[in-house]
């Protein structure tokens, strides 16, 4: 099984305007994840990170829960292979 993995995420729910996309890049940067999150225009937020497989289950986890003020009702979870296009893990605005 290889090392690295890459996962897509969909997070519905009381999602946005939360402070999520900040929570999720700090939890991003203290797993040693790179990728990106980003509040889509249907309410729900994306996203997408990439590194060791062994740091996804937290990280997944993690999102799952959310920050204090969110309330997460549903994750989609999309499996993909690594691209290595990402430096760092980066909100979008």
């Amino acid at each position: 099984m290889p090392e690295n993995a890459s996962v897509r995420l969909t997070l519905r729910g009381r999602v946005q305007g939360v402070s999520f996309r900040d929570f999720t890049k700090r939890l991003a940067d203290r797993l040693g994840l790179v990728g990106y999150v980003e509040n889509m225009a249907d309410g729900t937020v994306q996203a997408v990170a990439e590194g060791r497989r062994s740091s996804m289950g937290g990280f997944i986890e993690a999102l799952m829960a959310g920050p204090p003020q969110a309330r997460v009702s549903s994750v989609d979870t999309e499996w993909l292979p690594p691209t290595g296009a990402y430096a760092d893990f980066s909100i979008h605005y």
